[in-house]
């Protein structure tokens, strides 16, 4: 069973990111949960919506074992979020297994990519769903980010890892086999053409789109020489 722990809001300028937040309560999870990786969603930019500098939201997938589960990661992610609450930050927290996230949060993931939505909207189809969602300080508006980015990822097809199995130490120029034996699914080109072989130049460290429900890592280039994109 997947369960999705989606954060937002979480930083101001001048702390560490929601995506380095979201990583670091994945790395204190690992410990007794399976991770199978971290996305980031980017949402709506719009001068009524704050948001420090991309409006983006950041979503755990992990490999759960039950409710039990469920509630003990909640509260496991929840004190690591209010130990590291930043003022001026307006915090939201939101957890679902797979089969919870109605059509309706996936549209309101997707709504939240292209209008301005409320923490009322959040809350009722965080509760038509029975999906758990709280604000932690602040105007806690972050509970619209961490709904949408919950919706967005259950849907299989927004935004990308920016932490999947081993693939944040693949740096440089890396075999495509190397590439696949760190968590990344599949390799291909912008024309959905798979690659099978040869290697890939990448920029800082690869970011897989998540697509079918696939960690895909999107490049350019022929011959066997290729460079990474940032896609999603």
């Amino acid at each position: 069973m997947t369960i999705y722990l989606g954060i937002d809001d979480t930083d101001t300028r001048e702390s560490r990111g929601t995506g380095r937040l979201a990583r670091f309560i994945a790395d204190e999870l690992s410990s007794e949960y399976l991770i199978l990786g971290v996305t980031r969603h980017q949402l709506y930019v719009h001068d009524e919506i704050p948001y420090t500098s991309h409006n983006s939201a950041a979503v755990l997938h992990i490999d759960g074992n039950g409710d039990g589960s469920i509630g003990k990661i909640y509260n496991s992610a929840r004190e690591l979020m209010l130990s590291d609450f930043i003022e001026g930050s307006d915090p939201g927290i939101c957890i679902a297994p797979a089969e919870t996230v109605s059509a309706s949060v996936v549209a309101f993931g997707r709504n939240a990519k292209k209008t301005v939505l409320t923490q009322e909207d959040a809350r009722y189809h965080a509760q038509t769903s029975g999906i758990m969602l709280e604000g932690l300080g602040g105007t806690n508006g972050g509970i619209i980010g961490a709904l949408a980015g919950v919706g967005l990822a259950a849907s299989g097809e927004d935004g990308r890892f920016v932490l999947r199995g081993r693939s944040r130490m693949m740096t440089g120029s890396r075999s495509v086999d190397e590439l696949l034996a760190s968590g990344i699914d599949q390799i291909m080109t912008r024309d959905r053409e798979l690659v099978i072989d040869g290697h890939v130049e990448i920029r800082k460290f690869p970011k897989p789109a998540l697509v079918h429900g696939k960690a895909v890592l999107y490049v350019t280039g022929t011959d066997g020489r290729y460079q990474d994109l940032v896609v999603g």
